[in-house]
């Protein structure tokens, strides 16, 4: 009895204390993406709850059924063949929900690096979102507004996240609108979210870069189109311009606030896609500037014969 009435306790304040824990928010999706990803959560924990439970009940039996039991000390148990159905239910069933998770984790994959179910058609917000020691630098570069360690966008509207880093690898991540993917400092990734909903989300860096890595965050707020159509008239009226000093001061290691500034810096320090194309077309320019001059000696040994 006294056993039962310490379970009981246990119980009801486990239940207690987790009834004071803020709701995760990973499954408190704010865009399609993430609601994507919340619904596989879901459904892993349902058919993991699933397997445990029938596991536990499974032992429950095997304990009470084939327990010690007052037998003469001659005894010897039946010999007990194996059953094939058994063997195929505890083979089979693994496999099968290991092949159906599979299955959704791979078209899951697929669409949440597709553009945001629903708005396939619109054109997306594209914002560079490039890392360094410990801050975020988001470029609008349609808009001409660069900021740091806060994040403005519209919703109901296709975002195309460019990333990239001017450190060590990190991880962006803004878990109600979708989840994480690497920055890198030699290439740039592509990450497509969208906000159904206006609001205030909280955004980091998911990977570990160094001793400011846990203050290594940033704000998000998405708003209507016409609020942030508003937004970027007002930094255009009040902001300073963004330099290239200004800039390589703000890639020194360190903490900083939130910081608001027009023009990008994209413009004298461009993302590495840029900087490869770059050096593409100097190849090729190289290349056919060879190619001209072989065709002219060429050209000259023929007149000259």
């Amino acid at each position: 009895m006294k056993m039962k009435w310490a379970l009981l306790a246990s119980l009801t304040a486990l239940a207690a204390i987790l009834a004071g824990c803020e709701p995760l928010l990973v499954l408190d999706p704010k865009g399609p993406q993430a609601a994507r990803q919340a619904s596989d959560i879901m459904l892993s924990i349902f058919i993991m709850s699933g397997i445990v439970i029938a596991v536990l009940v499974i032992l429950v039996v095997i304990l009470f059924k084939y327990r010690a039991s007052k037998q003469p000390a001659d005894y010897e148990p039946p010999h007990i063949e194996g059953n094939i159905w058994v063997e195929a239910i505890c083979v089979g069933i693994p496999v099968i929900i290991v092949a159906f998770l599979s299955f959704v984790s791979v078209k899951s994959n697929y669409i949440v690096e597709s553009a945001p179910v629903g708005y396939e058609d619109q054109e997306p917000l594209v914002v560079y979102a490039s890392s360094s020691d410990w801050k975020w630098h988001f470029s609008y570069p349609e808009e001409g507004i660069e900021t740091v360690n806060y994040l403005y966008i519209p919703t109901d509207r296709p975002l195309e996240f460019k990333l990239y880093s001017y450190g060590p690898i990190t991880s962006f991540w803004i878990p109600q609108l979708g989840g994480q993917k690497y920055a890198m400092a030699d290439m740039v990734t592509t990450l497509h979210l969208a906000a159904d909903e206006p609001g205030e989300y909280w955004g980091r860096n998911a990977n570990f870069s160094g001793k400011g890595f846990a203050e290594n965050t940033f704000n998000v707020t998405a708003m209507s189109q016409k609020d942030f159509d508003e937004w970027v008239e007002e930094v255009h009226e009040t902001a300073d311009p963004i330099t290239e000093e200004e800039f390589n001061k703000l890639l020194e290691p360190g903490h900083l606030g939130q910081m608001t500034f027009t023009g990008t810096h994209l413009d004298f320090s461009p993302a590495p896609e840029h900087n490869h194309d770059s050096e593409a077309d100097e190849t090729e320019t190289e290349t056919e500037t060879n190619q001209d001059d072989h065709s002219s000696h060429e050209e000259s040994k023929h007149s000259g014969h």
